[in-house]
């Protein structure tokens, strides 16, 4: 043992599988998020590191416990997203987050948060009428907005659901698209019927889309209306113009809330036009009521291999940044204009 260092035994009663994890996989993240040693010895659990990462462990433990003997439930999952919340934040408990962060049951589907920005995110929702959350793919800023779209629907919160989306992708204009109006905008908004039909049931997204409960459309349809009573959600919000955004965000109606999510450094917009994602940053951040949630590569729930690809793509960007501005701007003049 290192000098500073302490050591410690909690007592693991049986049926805590979930806190150890498939060939203590949990453990070993408990390890490296708390940087200690910790090992499995029959029914305790010796944990050794500084004073302060072991008090840490054993107070995870030690809820973790209490919690499972009062009935709660953990599959392996929720523990790795619990540590890793805990290991950003540490004034965060394990109690408090798995009270706070209880799943919800939504139709087919139990949601929960998966990171310390998802829960900040879920509780602004809960908390404002209207909400941005900004950052890249994968973060699960669409699939949580829909989710907590639908708990508002099915708690009697709001009597509708209304999702859009700029239908501007990858430069391509809905014009040159063959098809009917409906057949050339469907393809940009199926993510969003993907993630209804993900947390609810076929039949039940069917009718509630007949019935007009539930309603996906290009954010062109917004224009002239104000939505009451809804939870309005503005996907790839990166997307839309100005002029877009500010049509957008006055829609706001009584007992209505709006979520605006998107990735202000994936801007399909033509002609280099500015986003109006990025432009609302700048001119809402401050009005009172509104509520920012920003996410990394840290916050991505896909694939590992997603999360280093999407800091490797910042990172190469930073860089190319860094050299434009190393170079001077009559650099190439200088260049061509230098003696032989």
């Amino acid at each position: 043992m290192k000098i500073g260092e302490v050591k410690a035994s909690v007592p693991v009663p049986k049926g805590v599988e979930a806190l150890i994890g498939v060939l203590d996989a949990n453990l070993k993240l408990m390890e490296r998020y708390f940087q200690v040693s910790a090992h499995l010895d029959d029914d305790t659990l010796e944990i050794e590191g500084p004073a302060e990462n072991v008090q840490r462990t054993e107070r995870v433990v030690q809820d973790y416990t209490d919690l499972v003997e009062g009935g709660a439930r953990f599959e392996a999952s929720d523990v790795q997203s619990f540590l890793r919340i805990l290991s950003e934040d540490p004034t965060s408990t394990l109690r408090g987050l798995a009270e706070a962060g209880r799943p919800r049951a939504l139709g087919k589907k139990s949601i929960s948060p998966k990171s310390l920005n998802q829960q900040r995110y879920v509780d602004a929702i809960e908390r404002y009428d209207m909400v941005f959350g900004i950052g890249p793919s994968g973060t699960g800023k669409t699939y949580l907005a829909i989710a907590m779209a639908v708990d508002a629907l099915l708690g009697r919160e709001v009597s509708r659901i209304i999702l859009a989306r700029p239908a501007v992708e990858a430069g391509e204009r809905l014009g040159f698209l063959p098809g009917t109006l409906e057949e050339k905008v469907n393809p940009y908004l199926r993510p969003l019927y993907d993630a209804l039909y993900d947390v609810l049931d076929p039949d039940r997204v069917e009718r509630h889309l007949e019935k007009g409960v539930i309603e996906i459309a290009p954010i062109a349809f917004m224009r002239g209306r104000t939505l009451n009573d809804a939870f309005v959600i503005l996907d790839e919000a990166q997307n839309t113009t100005s002029e877009q955004m500010k049509m957008f965000l006055t829609r706001l109606g009584f007992n209505s809330k709006a979520v605006i999510t998107g990735d202000v450094t994936q801007v399909d917009l033509p002609n280099g036009r500015r986003s109006g994602l990025a432009e609302a940053v700048e001119i809402v951040s401050r009005v009172e009521g509104i509520s920012f949630v920003y996410f990394t590569e840290r916050d991505v729930v896909r694939h590992s291999l997603v999360q280093r690809i999407i800091r490797a793509y910042e990172e190469f960007e930073s860089s190319r940044q860094m050299k434009l501005k190393t170079v001077p701007a009559n650099g190439a003049a200088e260049s061509e204009a230098a003696p032989e």
